[in-house]
């Protein structure tokens, strides 16, 4: 087996040394994306049955059901970035997680200064610029909503989705977190820090008590993308980069023996407009040059607002997109109960780490819900690199600070997101002067009286949680977590730390700015075949089809519509190749 290769005539050091200045990006495309070489001859003689631009959940789940179907299926995707990370962050070894935020964010858009002034909601989180994109850097929570959580929404899309939803669980490896061992036998069953007495006693406590919460309207193990056993692995977050390369492996052999088609993976390829003619796509411009679509279905599998953006600068008839923005905003509370105060105490291993999802709504239908993560860790110091690597939110985890004085606590880290409504008009996606065409757009987010009914309600019905059912013996043995203006804080026992302590200034989950609606719908943006509405092959995928947001995590959703779509047309191309 060849392992060290440059060319066939220049390799293994004869008759010259080879190549001296390798790098990761050069690596991969020889391996997996697509070379300068090939990319001049895709631009000028290569025909594709579908351009997709992303690669993160939406774009593999699209291209994964394609092939299923199709296996000749012709595919070009598109990536912004470079190649970064082979795995999600946290899979890695801990020094990685530093990595999270900061540059490895972007902000293709410029928020409006009544955002920015505003008291609590300030800015949105930004994209991820990587292959992989968001899915590298997620915290892998992946509810099923409701037909009552997609209230707003067409039959039809809703339907579509729960079609889906086993696929999708399956594609991102979403287990309840009460089975992440199942099926271990012997020694290690029971015994990894996820799944263990702490998350079963917790969850009984809500489920038998649900009603001390007046808001509460389920409660469920936390479903989480993190099923390793086909690795062997009891724990590993879910990111795309892995099940893209397998693909892209598989469908060469395919191709090798005249059974399939390979995929094309371009890096690095920033598109800035869709030419159109007709009501119909024709082609990329690109910071590659351009690419003539020819007959391909064009794809938008590239995060809510980059998409967004790209049709308000390519598609003047796409006059409602933009109009409508939701997202989720955010309340973090954290909170400490004595170990002892628990009847299964005793039980409780070393560390033990639980993950719980509680949904609720406010009087008038503003939802809500809280993703608990509670932690045992009689040891932090030891045990540090063990509950990072497990840690169910990447984001809301508790910190070094808050846990080296709580060996004798359970502690509650609480992420509770409620929905932005989606009918405020002062909520908006707008181009803007810029001349960059890949920022020019404007993100305003102001918050309404229906916002804040929902804030209200999401952070007492947390307060209760903690107070009323999983403190057992009441308010006065629950400590609570008190950040000072020194960026670190202090525990208090008794006394809830305020709004302004505990609320998030960057929103997550950005949605609805191309919602899909009914033909009588007149401010829907998509049909409910996905197409951009006007358009003859243009295809849009994500949240940003969101009719109203939910509180829900979006994930699982968008993978299984992007999935209904590569069904739909896979069996239109097949048609009309008859």
């Amino acid at each position: 087996m060849r392992t060290a290769t440059s060319s066939p005539n220049f390799s293994c050091g004869y008759p010259t040394p080879g190549p001296q200045e390798p790098n990761p990006q050069s690596v991969m495309d020889h391996k997996f994306f697509v070379s300068k070489t090939e990319w001049k001859k895709i631009r000028e003689e290569e025909k594709f049955d579908f351009m997709v631009i992303g690669s993160s959940f939406a774009s593999l789940g699209f291209v994964e059901k394609v092939l299923a179907i199709d296996a000749h299926a012709r595919i070009l995707i598109l990536e912004r970035g470079p190649f970064f990370l082979p795995e999600h962050f946290q899979n890695l070894p801990v020094p990685y997680q530093k990595v999270l935020g900061g540059l490895s964010e972007t902000f293709p858009w410029t928020v409006s200064e009544k955002t920015w002034n505003s008291k609590y909601i300030k800015w949105l989180h930004g994209s991820v610029p990587f292959f992989g994109g968001r899915s590298i850097m997620w915290s892998g929570w992946c509810p099923r909503p409701t037909e009552n959580e997609m209230s707003g929404w067409p039959k039809k899309t809703i339907d579509a989705a729960f079609r889906h939803f086993k696929e999708a669980e399956e594609l991102l490896n979403v287990l309840p977190a009460n089975q992440i061992d199942r099926g271990d036998e012997g020694i290690i069953k029971k015994q990894r820090p996820v799944l263990g007495e702490l998350q079963d006693q917790l969850f009984d406590l809500l489920k038998k008590n649900l009603h001390k919460i007046p808001s509460a309207t389920r409660v469920m193990h936390a479903p989480l993308a993190v099923d390793g056993r086909n690795q062997n692995i009891d724990f590993v977050k879910f990111a795309v980069p892995g099940p893209m390369f397998k693909l892209i492996d598989r469908q060469k052999a395919l191709a090798a023996t005249g059974k399939g088609s390979e995929i094309k993976i371009v890096t690095e390829c920033v598109v800035k407009r869709v030419l159109e003619q007709n009501n119909k796509a024709v082609a990329l411009e690109t910071s590659r040059g351009i690419v003539a679509l020819d007959n391909a279905k064009l794809i938008l599998a590239m995060g809510t607002l980059p998409a967004t953006t790209l049709v308000l600068n390519s598609f003047p008839q796409a006059v409602n997109a933009g109009k409508r923005f939701t997202a989720h905003f955010i309340s973090s509370i954290i909170a400490r109960i004595p170990r002892e105060d628990f009847k299964f105490a005793d039980d409780l291993g070393d560390l033990e780490i639980a993950a719980i999802y509680l949904a609720g709504a406010d009087a008038k239908k503003g939802q809500y819900h809280i993703q608990l993560t509670a932690l045992s860790d009689r040891d932090p110091e030891k045990n540090a690199e063990n509950a990072a690597r497990h840690m169910p939110d990447v984001v809301a985890t508790a910190s070094p600070e808050q846990l080296k004085d709580s060996k004798d606590y359970v502690v509650f880290v609480g992420a509770v997101l409620g929905e932005i409504h989606n009918n405020n008009t002062n909520n908006w996606f707008r181009r803007n002067n810029d001349a960059d065409v890949t920022t020019n757009a404007t993100l305003q987010v102001v918050e309404s009286e229906a916002d804040s009914l929902t804030w209200e309600t999401m952070d007492e019905g947390t307060f209760q949680a903690l107070e009323q059912v999983l403190s057992p013996k009441g308010p006065t043995q629950v400590e609570y977590w008190h950040p000072d203006l020194s960026g670190i804080g202090s525990w208090r026992k008794g006394l809830r730390p305020s709004r302004e302590q505990i609320r998030v200034p960057g929103l997550v989950h950005e949605g609805s700015t191309m919602h899909i609606g009914e033909d009588s719908d007149p401010s829907a943006v998509v049909n409910l075949d996905y197409r951009l509405r006007g358009i003859e092959n243009v295809y849009v995928t994500g949240s940003s089809l969101w009719p109203k947001s939910g509180s829900w995590n979006p994930t699982l959703t968008m993978t299984a519509l992007a999935r209904d779509l590569a069904m739909q047309l896979t069996k239109t191309n097949r048609s009309s190749e008859k």
